[in-house]
């Protein structure tokens, strides 16, 4: 009887490992699925769903979005809890939008509120990019780490002839390690161009 229990406590304890692996495992990001609930495109049935959207995100209609409505939109809105969960895509999808319209750059505006969805498709792509590099998982980038990535880099499209320089070019600091903002500034520059308008 004991044996029995034992062996049950055993599978039990097995299934929760063989879990939680899953649950890790499908943590990976589907991109796809995250883009095709940011409605960029410029159709007049986007434009609707962003206007709905612009709407649930600003709770108390003022026009204006802080980063702190952002980031609950990302998740009580959109329901990307990947999304809310890089904080550093956020605030740098919140600090390029806010600054397109001549206006309060405090805030983000409804004008600004596409290219808003588009940082934030784009930023996280990036993210992406940057966290499979950094084998380290200490949300930096080594030298080592960026040779070694270097052909996956190109895959994504952006050219490296000189991996030395690269790594120089992108540590803007000098600080021997290449930082998220560093690398997505980069390869914006490189490449990964963003297209920068008003609605």
């Amino acid at each position: 009887h004991f044996d029995k229990e034992l062996g049950q406590i055993t599978t039990f304890h097995q299934f929760l490992f063989l879990q939680t692996k899953t649950e890790t495992m499908t943590k990976k990001s589907d991109l796809a699925a995250i883009q095709e609930k940011l409605p960029t495109e410029k159709t007049e049935e986007q434009k609707a769903k962003r206007s709905e959207l612009f709407q649930q995100f600003d709770p108390n209609g003022n026009g204006y979005l802080s980063l702190a409505e952002i980031d609950k939109g990302c998740r009580d809105v959109l329901g990307l809890y990947e999304l809310f969960e890089c904080k550093k895509v956020i605030m740098r999808a919140y600090q390029a939008a806010k600054q397109i319209h001549i206006g309060n750059n405090d805030y983000v505006e409804r004008v600004e509120f596409r290219m808003l969805l588009v940082y934030l498709s784009k930023y996280f792509e990036l993210w992406q990019m940057f966290d499979s590099i950094d084998s380290g998982d200490d949300s930096r980038v080594n030298l080592e780490e960026f040779k070694t990535a270097i052909p996956h880099i190109e895959a994504w499209g952006v050219k490296v002839d000189d991996a030395d320089a690269a790594f120089a070019e992108i540590d803007s600091n000098d600080g021997g390690q290449i930082l998220f903002a560093e690398f997505a500034d980069w390869a914006i520059k490189k490449g990964l161009a963003l297209e920068s308008d008003e609605e």
